[in-house]
């Protein structure tokens, strides 16, 4: 056995020191690899009588529903808020990623149910709890805020304004440092709105305040947020009044690299559709290209990974209903600028410039895709404070110029690039040309040096033979750990009930020690392997440190823990007495698993 045990702990010394070198000998010319274009956003929405004039009809919640629909199915996260002078309702941050979970979201959004009270601070300070506790670091966050800005305290609990004002300022200045915009939409139907207050949330924020004196304009206003956010633009396609007979609307794709063209009708009343591609032939609306939602204050279709061309909508509505059609692309596009070569600056000196849009770390070549954009050098002057811009030429394939140095002082540039339907930005990048800095130096604000980034790996410098030394006794250290991980013991045991979802019927608790396995334990195992618990093969369990238990989630099972869904992709540790709901997808029942030591 101990013979086995080696020959396998030297294959993984072979395997990662053939790994190590693979991966230290790669270089990245040109373009830099980037993120795609996702969110975390978490919509929080005053639901205290005071709104109840504001939005007598809801359409709060409609918007919010909307602005879930034009998500894309590809990891984007949304939480819910519902507040009044506590919280009535949340929503931890739950990954998109099919229809079923944005409709778990929206059938949230339905449920809330006013409350009394209303005090503001209750419901940003949540919110920032939630993207703290569930975000994804890769994607952008936002807090998108429904209120009239407004508060009503209860005046028989002993909470004052001056608390509730505090708490608040301290929650804004948390979600500026953290980087989380809020944007605000004030409700005026009552000619009550707080404006001060949402624009001064928004402010601070670097987010944006809307307001509106009725509530039918929240989905035109929360399309405009979730493009502003992403750095998308809303398209105007159309506004008519229906006459009871189907109408012809021109959808048109730009080019090839639109991921996703959501498509808002905004109506009050019912509306019939149908779509026509670019070839004329009309196409089945929903089906697997073609995403349809309806509510009661808007149409949504999503076109997944378009043709480029013309498409035609069809839209019959109810005579003389007012109708509006607005369309948002979804690119999964980066900006990236070259890099700057010079090590020194100073008056005078000609920086050359170049940038490109690229997609999944590589540069995107479609005349098509620059055909209609415009670029844009900014430079500010950090010394006066002035900015300038310099228009960059369109090769058809990039963006070049130069920008000349006009005096000796420090500038940040950045490029904006821009066409009808999106926008993008590159990072800023400090050129240093100051007579204070000695030679000058240029240094991206928000990456490292791009000279460094060229530098091989220290370790590469060693010549022959200690280069495979050096991989060689890493490689073993980290192979160690493997092996000794892969055998450690468990502690405790856990209970798992059975809830039947239909029925509400719950199975007595079973318990299961841990300390018969090594190393990891599958949940479908501690289930008997019974066939309609299969999913739960993904389901692991490996024993953590001072007998904690963590748990990583591959399959398709949310996880919830004191009402948050928890991303345990990457694993979540379990301590003594917790509990967690295991919630399946091939069957309606969920499994409460409770941690005993």
């Amino acid at each position: 056995m101990k013979i086995i045990r080696f020959r396998m702990l030297c294959r993984y010394v072979v395997c990662l020191a053939l790994l190590l070198v693979s991966v230290f000998s790669v270089t990245h010319p040109g373009f830099a690899q980037t993120s795609g274009n996702n969110m975390d956003a978490v919509l929080v929405v005053d639901v205290s009588n005071s709104m109840t004039k504001s939005d007598k009809n809801k359409v709060s919640n409609e918007a919010m529903k909307m602005f879930v629909d034009m998500t894309s199915i590809q990891a984007n996260k949304i939480g819910v808020v519902a507040y009044t002078d506590k919280i009535e309702r949340e929503k931890a941050l739950l990954e998109i990623n099919s229809e079923e979970d944005k409709n778990d979201i929206k059938a949230f959004i339905d449920s809330l149910q006013k409350g009394a009270y209303t005090d503001i601070s209750v419901g940003v300070t949540e919110a920032v709890k939630i993207l703290d506790a569930g975000r994804n670091p890769n994607n952008a966050p936002i807090i998108v805020l429904l209120a009239d800005g407004n508060n009503y305290l209860n005046k028989a609990s002993s909470r004052t304004q001056a608390q509730s004002d505090q708490e608040l300022q301290q929650a804004v200045k948390e979600a500026k440092d953290k980087g989380y915009p809020i944007y605000t939409i004030g409700l005026n139907a009552d000619g009550q709105l707080n404006r001060t207050a949402l624009q001064q949330i928004a402010t601070e924020t670097n987010g944006k305040f809307f307001e509106t004196s009725t509530a039918d304009k929240l989905p035109q206003i929360l399309s405009e947020i979730f493009a502003n956010h992403l750095k998308l633009k809303v398209v105007p396609v159309k506004s008519f009044v229906a006459n009871g007979q189907a109408q012809e609307i021109p959808i048109p794709i730009p080019n090839g690299s639109v991921m996703e063209a959501n498509i808002s009708i905004m109506s009050q009343k019912p509306v019939e559709v149908k779509l026509y591609d670019p070839a004329g032939k009309e196409v089945q609306v929903p089906s697997n290209q073609v995403r349809l939602s309806k509510s009661n204050a808007y149409t949504m279709i999503k076109l997944v990974k378009p043709q480029q061309g013309d498409w035609k909508l069809q839209v019959k509505g109810v005579p003389k209903e007012k109708i509006d059609i607005n369309l948002i692309f979804n690119y999964d596009l980066q900006l990236e600028m070259e890099p700057v070569t010079a090590k020194s600056f100073k008056a005078g000196d000609v920086v050359p410039i170049k940038a490109g849009l690229v997609s999944n770390g590589q540069k995107v070549a479609s005349p098509d895709l620059y055909k209609q954009m415009k670029a844009t050098l900014i430079v500010n002057d950090q010394t006066d404070k002035k900015t300038n811009e310099v228009v960059l030429k369109n090769t058809g394939s990039g963006f070049e110029g130069s920008f000349t140095i006009p005096a000796d002082h420090t500038y940040e540039i950045k490029i904006k690039a821009e066409d009808t339907s999106f926008y993008r930005e590159t990072k800023p990048l400090l050129v240093d040309a100051s007579k204070t800095a000695g030679s000058g130096a240029n240094k991206p604000t928000t990456t490292t040096d791009p000279a460094a980034e060229s530098k091989p790996f220290p370790w590469l410098t060693v010549v022959g033979g200690s280069v495979v030394l050096i991989l060689v006794i890493v490689a073993g250290l980290y192979a160690l750990s493997i092996y000794r991980k892969a055998n450690k013991g468990f502690a405790g045991q856990i209970a798992i009930e059975i809830v039947d979802e239909d029925t509400g019927e719950k199975s007595n608790p079973q318990y299961k020690k841990l300390n018969a396995f090594k190393g990891k334990v599958k949940l479908h195992q501690l289930l008997q392997l019974a066939p309609e618990f299969a999913e739960t093969e993904k389901v692991i369990l490996l024993p953590g440190k001072n007998d904690t238990l963590i748990i990583e989630n591959r399959s398709s099972c949310r996880i919830e823990k004191a009402g948050r869904v928890l991303d345990a992709s990457k694993g979540k540790e379990l301590k003594k007495n917790d509990r967690i709901k295991i919630s399946l997808t091939n069957v309606n029942k969920s499994l409460y698993v409770d941690y005993i030591v």
